[in-house]
C-alpha cells in the first residue's frame, strides 16, 4: 500500500486501512506506561498542591515542583475496575490506570522524557516513570549545544531549565487498533502537549512547540530504538528572556542527524512493557522512517492560505473577559460521558465562553508560523447546534476572528450524524453540542511531506484538549470520537469548497453522574 493511500484510508476508508481478520491478543497487551530497569532514580514528591488557579511568579523550579508539573501532565490520577458481564456467572473485569489526558481506549501510547538543569539534580537527560512518579536517569552531562543544533540553532536551548520530549510508542496502541494507531497516535500527542502548555502556565513556565527536529539525532540521544519508538515533539521551558526562532536565528549552519550522532556514544537500556508477542507494524514504521527530517535544511514554515469568502449568515456572539478558574479542579472534574449524556439547554453565553475560550488560549508559540506575523490556526472548529439559547438549530463555521458563527446548514443534523457513526457509544440525540476539528484535506504535505500529516493531527489534539477543558470548567462534559463518517460530516459542512475536512468529532453537553466506585490517586 502506498503511503498516500495509506492516510487516505485512515480517514475515508477505515475499513481499508487495516486487516479485517484482525484480532486482539487481550492476553499479552503492553502495559500503559515504560518501566527502564537498572538505571539510577530520583523519587519525585507526592504531595502535590490540590489547587492550580493563580499563575505561579517565573522562578527557576526545584526538583519538587518539576515533579508537581510532570503528575499534573502525565501522571496516574486514578484507578478504575469496570465490570462487562459474561455467558458464565462471573463477570469480565476490566482494570485501566487514568490521567488527567484522555487518550483512545486509555492506553497511552506516549512517553515523556525531559532534559533538566537543576541545582539539586543531576544535569542530564531523564524519562518520567509514570508508574512510580519518579526519574530515571538515562544519561548524565549538559546537552545544550546538542540539543540546540538538533532544532536548527532555533531555540537558545542554555537560557531553559529544561526541554520536553514527547515520544510516540507504536505498540502500545497498534496491538489493537493495527494501523488505525497512526491516526490516534497524532491526536493522542497533541491532547498530551496541550495539557503541557496549560500546565506550564500555571507554574510561571514559558514554552513553545517544535515539531521540526533531527529525529535520529534526538531519538539517539534518548536511547530510542526508532522501529519500537520515535520523538514527536521537543519543547523547551524556561523562566527567563528567551530567543525563539522559527528561521533558524540569522545561522546557516547546516547540521545532519548523522553528523549529530557521531557525538554521543550510543546508549544501551533495558526496558520492559510486558508484551512477549510483540506483531510487525510496517506502515507504522515506514510513515515514520518517510517523516523524518536528516537535515535542517529541511525545515520549513508554513505560509497561511488563503481564505475563501463565503457570504452566509451570521450570529454575532456576545464579548467576555477570558474564563477563570482552577485548572486542578478541571482536570479532576473532566470526563468523558459516553451514554452519559443527558439533553438540556445550553446558553449563548456558554456557548461563547467556549468557543472563544478554546481558539484564543489554543494560540501557542511554534516553528511553523512566521514570527513577525499574527499567527493563524490551521484547523478550526465547525459545530453542530440544538436546543441553544437564540441560536437556531443548524450546522455552523466559528469565525474565531470576528467571534461569530457562519451560519452553514439549518436544521437538526443529529439522525444524519448518528448513522454514520460506527460504534453507538454516544447517543448524539442527547447532546446539544457536537463539535468537529477541521483542517486541511491536503494536511500540508507539499509544505511538510508525510510529516504534515500527523502535524496536523497533533493540532486538531491540542485544540481538542481545550474544548476540553473549558467544557469541565463549564460543568459540560466532552467525547472525543474517530468513530464517524468524516465524508458525511464534510457534506454537511460543505467543506469541499474550502479544500477542509473533519478529522475529530467531540459532542459536549450536560451529563449525569455515573454510578461507579472509583479512587483518587492523590495524595
Amino acid at each position: 500500500m502506498g503511503l498516500e493511500t495509506f492516510l487516505h484510508n485512515l480517514h475515508f476508508d477505515i475499513d481499508k486501512a487495516s486487516p479485517t481478520d484482525w484480532e486482539v491478543d487481550w492476553e499479552d497487551a503492553p502495559l500503559p506506561y515504560k518501566l527502564y530497569r537498572d538505571l539510577p532514580v530520583f523519587p519525585l514528591s507526592l504531595e502535590v498542591p490540590l489547587t492550580l488557579e493563580e499563575l505561579e511568579a517565573p522562578e527557576q523550579p526545584n526538583l519538587r515542583k518539576i515533579g508537581h508539573f510532570l503528575w499534573y501532565v502525565f501522571g496516574l490520577t486514578q484507578f478504575s475496575q469496570s465490570a462487562f458481564p459474561t455467558t458464565d456467572q462471573a463477570p469480565e473485569l476490566m482494570q485501566s490506570s487514568r490521567r488527567f489526558v484522555p487518550s483512545g481506549g486509555a492506553l497511552y501510547p506516549n512517553e515523556l522524557y525531559i532534559y533538566l538543569k537543576m541545582e539539586d539534580l543531576p544535569i542530564g537527560v531523564y524519562h518520567y516513570d509514570v508508574a512510580h512518579h519518579r526519574l530515571v536517569c538515562l544519561r548524565e552531562g549538559n546537552f545544550d549545544s546538542y540539543i540546540a543544533r538538533a532544532l536548527g540553532n532555533r531555540c537558545d536551548v542554555s537560557a531553559c531549565f529544561g526541554t520536553v520530549f514527547v515520544s510516540t510508542m507504536f505498540w502500545k496502541n497498534f496491538y489493537k487498533y493495527n494501523n488505525f494507531a497512526y491516526r490516534l497516535q497524532g491526536l493522542d500527542t497533541g491532547v498530551l502537549i496541550g495539557q503541557i502548555l496549560e500546565v506550564a502556565k500555571r507554574f510561571g513556565f514559558a514554552s513553545g512547540v517544535y515539531f521540526q527536529y533531527l529525529d535520529r539525532a534526538i531519538n539517539h540521544l534518548l536511547g530510542l530504538t526508532e522501529e519500537e519508538e520515535s520523538v514527536y515533539a521537543v519543547i523547551p521551558l524556561t523562566v527567563e528572556p528567551t530567543s525563539w526562532f522559527t528561521n533558524g536565528g540569522g545561522r546557516d549552519e547546516l547540521v545532519s542527524a548523522t553528523e549529530l550522532c557521531l557525538e554521543l556514544q550510543a546508549i544501551q537500556t533495558n526496558h520492559y512493557i510486558r508484551s512477549q508477542r510483540i506483531k510487525e507494524f510496517p506502515m507504522l514504521t515506514k510513515m515514520n522512517e518517510a517523516s523524518m527530517l536528516e537535515s535542517t535544511q529541511s525545515f520549513r514554515q508554513i505560509k497561511p492560505r488563503e481564505k475563501l469568502n463565503c457570504e452566509s449568515q451570521v450570529v454575532a456572539l456576545p464579548h467576555m473577559k477570558r474564563l477563570s478558574y482552577d485548572l486542578a479542579s478541571v482536570c479532576q472534574k473532566r470526563f468523558s460521558p459516553d451514554m452519559d449524556f443527558i439533553f438540556g439547554k445550553v446558553s449563548m453565553f456558554q456557548l461563547a465562553t467556549l468557543l472563544h475560550e478554546a481558539t484564543s488560549a489554543y494560540l501557542y508559540r511554534n516553528d511553523l508560523d512566521e514570527t513577525h506575523k499574527e499567527r493563524e490556526s490551521r484547523v478550526s472548529l465547525y459545530g453542530c447546534l440544538k436546543n441553544v439559547e437564540d441560536i437556531p438549530d443548524g450546522a455552523y463555521h466559528y469565525d474565531s476572528d470576528n467571534h461569530v458563527l457562519r451560519q452553514v446548514d439549518l436544521g437538526d443534523h443529529r439522525l444524519r450524524m448518528q448513522s454514520g457513526m460506527s460504534a453507538g457509544n454516544v447517543n448524539l440525540f442527547q447532546v446539544p453540542l457536537c463539535f468537529h476539528v477541521a483542517g486541511d484535506k491536503d494536511h500540508f504535505i507539499s509544505e511538510l511531506g508525510y510529516r504534515g500529516y500527523r502535524i496536523q493531527q497533533m493540532e486538531a489534539g491540542m485544540l481538542v484538549q481545550r474544548l476540553l477543558l473549558v467544557a469541565s470548567a463549564l460543568e459540560m462534559g466532552g467525547h472525543p470520537l474517530l468513530g464517524f463518517d468524516a465524508n458525511l460530516c464534510d457534506e454537511i459542512y460543505k467543506m469541499d469548497r474550502q479544500g477542509k475536512t473533519s478529522l475529530i468529532q467531540i459532542p459536549i453537553g450536560p451529563y449525569r453522574p455515573r454510578p461507579w466506585i472509583k479512587g483518587s490517586l492523590q495524595s
